[in-house]
């Protein structure tokens, strides 16, 4: 065996080679790693590409080429990210909205129904001063009275009613009977001149 300087020149080249297979097939795995879309670390890549971790931490070229491809990564996914946060912000910022909206409209309605109240409380207050206490005793002893008369005036109106309905059916009887003895009669009498 020569260990000679082209023996040493011979080795730094196969070294050399050894090394740009390496990082060509570290640029291949990061390539694919970026088609499906898988996480871009130190430790995907040298997996992918069948090198160490430690090649890729050694090698300035190799270390160089995965961080910027995990900054560039991280870079695309943080515009997704944040195009995704603003769509969703937007939404959100459309509810925040729509409920304030709802809400300004909710205490005008609020606002409306208690002023309508406070008129009202205010008429019963008046109505209260018009008509002292004992004024609404005698009011309510009134309503009452007039309440039992009205029923004793409907009571009566029906016996009435009944009494009318039995007049009219003894008057229909009475007629019926009249108008039987009348033919009773005539027939007594006989044909008009045969007497």
């Amino acid at each position: 065996m020569s260990s000679g300087p082209a023996s040493t020149t011979a080795a730094i080249a196969a070294r050399r080679r050894q090394t740009e297979d390496k990082l060509a097939a570290v640029e291949q795995a990061i390539g694919q790693l970026r088609r499906e879309r898988g996480r871009l670390t130190v430790r995907a890549v040298a997996e992918r590409a069948g090198v160490s971790a430690t090649f890729l931490y050694e090698n300035a070229t190799a270390l160089t080429l995965v961080k910027n491809a995990a900054a560039d990564s991280r870079s695309r996914h943080d515009r997704h990210g944040q195009a995704e946060h603003d769509r969703v912000e937007a939404s959100w910022r459309e509810r925040a909205l729509n409920a304030e909206a709802e809400l300004t409209h909710s205490q005008k309605e609020i606002l409306t129904q208690r002023q309508r109240i406070g008129e009202l409380m205010g008429q019963i207050r008046d109505f209260d001063q018009m008509v002292p206490g004992e004024s609404v005793q005698a009011l309510t002893t009134e309503n009452t009275t007039l309440k039992a008369r009205v029923q004793q005036l409907t009571r009566e109106h029906r016996t009435l009613q009944e009494r009318l309905e039995g007049a009219r059916s003894n008057l229909r009887f009475a007629d019926k009977r009249v108008a039987g003895l009348e033919a009773q009669v005539l027939e007594l009498q006989g044909p008009p001149g045969s007497s």
